[in-house]
């Protein structure tokens, strides 16, 4: 009898993992891949750490959680900074003085800021929908070139039918600084994020290749307790109906030549080009090598046979997973993570949360 199996081998499961297995707790880790890492798994092309699910640049202000992962891996000192292609014009991500310099030729803030009052005026009291908000936030040309339809790709609605919450995310900065991020501490691991989760798993029992599910009443036989990483309506056989999310499609390719487009993620904003950006995965780590390879990422419509990435929190779905939720708070198995919780996870959050169930439960 184990005291824990742990549904899925992804960063939030190996946190809880690792964290049980120092507390002297037993526990056996299932895995529906054929690999450990879940989303964040990286695997060598040509010497080069490929992201196989998508990019993924860990950042963190949590004094804790920036201690604890790197007890299992040394991060270099990239700063995410992408740039976004509007029909062949680069802009820099976030916006900020560089974007609004390119966009208009201003050069101070005062200047910058006055275009965008100028911009953003147009929409009267609170914005209702993702269109409205973008403008209220930057104004109608930057929505045009760099948010639109990008972002109708990525979701594949119109902005119009978007809830506005969706760009509250994106930061505006009045200072010529394109790090995309505000926190404290950022960087890729050195040697990729598989070895933070194989060194995280240790000497705990793995198997790959199980779909706990299709076996779930042998599974639940063996164990006190079950961490959960799946998602939350298939555990219940989408008895409410499904919780619906945006699905990615990855095109990868080994390129002979050294670099192909002098930066790790180029958002493509325009709606003509098919895909919503291309991650050069060796710029993550600052690769020599003689050849490149880059990954093409198109956004999908979800269903169940296709793998879910990013949860459409409308009131729908909203309203759906609150009555899965309730039909999961009773027993031993806990639902975690971002398809345990129908939640929108940074890695840190999710180290965060792994943490915190640890201390709950152990």
């Amino acid at each position: 009898m184990y005291d824990f199996i742990i549904v899925g081998s992804g960063l939030f499961g190996a946190v809880f993992a690792e964290r049980a297995a120092a507390a002297g707790k037993s526990c056996l880790v299932l895995e529906r891949r054929g690999h450990i890492g879940g989303n964040i798994y990286t695997e060598e092309i040509e010497g080069i750490n490929v992201h196989r699910y998508g990019a993924h640049i860990f950042h963190t202000s949590d004094t804790e959680v920036w201690e604890y992962i790197n007890r299992f891996a040394e991060f270099n000192n990239y700063i995410n900074s992408p740039v976004a292609n509007f029909n062949g014009e680069i802009y820099n991500m976030p916006f900020n003085m560089n974007t609004f310099n390119k966009m208009w030729g201003v050069i101070t803030p005062a200047q910058a800021a006055a275009k965008i009052d100028e911009g953003r005026s147009e929409i009267k009291g609170e914005p209702k929908n993702l269109e409205e908000q973008a403008i209220s936030l930057v104004g109608r040309d930057i929505y045009e070139r760099l948010v639109k339809g990008y972002t109708q790709k990525q979701w594949g609605r119109k902005c119009s039918e978007l809830p506005p919450s969706i760009i509250r995310r994106l930061p505006v900065r009045f200072t010529y600084d394109n790090n995309y991020f505000d926190d404290r501490w950022q960087g890729i691991p050195f040697g990729g994020y598989t070895d933070i989760i194989r060194r995280m798993l240790g000497s705990t029992e793995i198997r790959l290749n199980v779909d706990f599910l299709e076996e779930r009443e042998k599974y639940a036989a063996m164990a006190k307790s079950i961490i959960f990483t799946g998602a939350i309506d298939e555990y219940f056989d989408y008895c409410f109906g499904p919780l619906e999310y945006r699905s990615l499609r990855f095109e990868t390719e080994i390129m002979d030549t050294a670099n192909f487009q002098g930066v790790a993620v180029m958002n493509y904003t325009d709606a003509q080009t098919p895909y919503t950006r291309v991650i050069e995965h060796k710029h993550f780590e600052f690769g020599t090598q003689p050849k490149t390879v880059v990954s093409r990422e198109y956004s999908l419509e979800w269903d169940v046979n296709v793998e879910p990435y990013y949860p459409i929190n409308d009131e729908k779905n909203k309203h759906r997973y609150e009555q899965y939720r309730k039909l999961a708070s009773k027993g031993n198995v806990y639902f975690c993570g971002r398809l345990g919780e129908y939640k929108y996870y940074d890695m840190d959050d999710t180290v965060r949360a792994a943490l915190d169930k640890a201390k709950e439960l152990l």
